[in-house]
């Protein structure tokens, strides 16, 4: 049986991407110039954060299926059916990379 997270409040649930061990000409890339690749999916998204004054939901910066760059450490790692999942907060994202 699949599992399915839904994160709770500002949390965004996150797949790293794997770094192309290959540059676009054929040439193997070294594990060394691969370590640093941050990027990341975007698999679910929470409803939001509730401001402290009048309770109101400030919705998460990102959405389903966005590419994100994800800072060298942080997040909550978890495993789910075998794969290697994170779990960041919306602030601890650094952007929405874009094509």
């Amino acid at each position: 049986m699949a599992k399915r997270l839904i994160p709770l409040l500002d949390r965004v649930l996150v797949e790293k991407l794997t770094a192309p061990n290959k540059s676009v000409g054929g040439i193997l890339l070294p594990e060394s110039a691969t370590s640093k690749y941050n990027e990341g999916k975007v698999l679910a998204v929470g409803q939001g954060r509730r401001t402290l004054t009048n309770g109101e939901i400030i919705p998460v910066a990102v959405k389903e299926g966005d590419k994100v760059l994800l800072p060298d450490y942080g997040g909550t790692q978890l495993k789910l059916d075998g794969k290697d999942y994170f779990l960041f907060r919306d602030e601890e994202l650094l952007g929405v990379l874009t094509s």
